[in-house]
């Protein structure tokens, strides 16, 4: 009888690793099938149903429907709020980042040390400890309770002007500047038809990291907004979560599912549409010519 082949060392490790990932897909994608299967559910089979039971009626179109037309439409306008913060709060973060992040990475200049000190020191304080300093110095000069309020803290992104210090590091040769320079060509010049092609996968993680950090933004708004109308959607959603617990008023936690459903849609689609970029600049560093 033929003796079957002990398996080696790392057909076991690829097992293991295939095992470990395995569980931890599971793991990601647990709530996302709950929340999936819930928005199908009307009112009463979302509280009559277990989790991961379908309800009697299909009634996922029928709660995108009352999303949007819930309490005037409101939805829709958290949902502008949002993508208004994103645009020119992430938006104009990513702007910031990239030129101060380069402009560390390939000018010397006094004080450049002390300012790379401050921003490494800006990313270990928590958004939360200033949240409170910010709503004072802002109460005081009168944006509270407007988008202003929200969009100018969320212009200061550390971590993202790190990030593009070291992708502009190690992506942009200096050889290549000095080249461009000896042509005659401006600083301008050089950055946007050298460098910035260099950046764009660079570019591409900042931005979806910063975006990712505003659209999901909660505890800033929560202190900063108190008109309804200037809501994100994570605050938009837990207010009408918040009605499921006050006396009298009308539970819609289906409709907080599909609103929580049709929230992550933007940043999936995002995700999907910018990862070739993503993993080019991964994978850019991998190939020596």
């Amino acid at each position: 009888m033929r003796k079957r082949p002990t398996p080696s060392p790392n057909q076991r490790k690829s097992w293991l690793i295939t095992c470990v990932t395995g569980f931890f897909l599971v793991y990601a994608l647990f709530p996302l099938v709950w929340l999936l299967i819930n928005s199908m559910k009307n009112r009463q089979d979302f509280v009559s149903t277990f989790g991961f039971a379908f309800g009697e009626k299909f009634s996922l179109w029928q709660n995108v429907v009352d999303v949007f037309t819930y309490n005037n439409g409101m939805f829709g306008r958290w949902l502008l709020n949002t993508l208004l913060y994103v645009v020119v709060g992430g938006g104009g973060a990513v702007f910031l980042a990239v030129f101060a992040g380069y402009g560390l990475a390939k000018y010397r200049f006094p004080g450049r040390g002390a300012v790379f000190m401050i921003v490494m020191g800006a990313i270990a304080v928590p958004m939360t400890a200033l949240a409170v300093p910010t709503f004072l110095m802002f109460a005081r000069i009168g944006i509270t309770n407007t988008p202003f309020a929200v969009i100018i803290p969320s212009l200061v992104a550390p971590f993202g002007l790190y990030l593009m210090y070291i992708f502009s590091a190690e992506s942009v040769p200096t050889e290549i500047l000095e080249a461009a320079r000896m042509d005659g060509a401006s600083e301008l010049r050089t950055f946007f038809q050298v460098s910035l092609p260099l950046l764009t996968p660079g570019i591409v993680t900042v931005s979806l990291f910063t975006a990712t950090t505003t659209w999901n933004n909660y505890f800033l708004p929560l202190i900063m907004l108190k008109d309804p109308k200037w809501y994100p959607l994570t605050i938009g959603l837990n207010q009408w979560n918040q009605q499921a617990f006050i006396p009298g008023a009308e539970p819609v936690q289906n409709l907080v599912v599909m609103g929580s459903l049709l929230t992550i849609i933007p940043l999936i689609v995002t995700f999907l549409f910018l990862q070739r970029y993503w993993q080019a600049g991964l994978s850019a560093g991998s190939v020596k010519e």
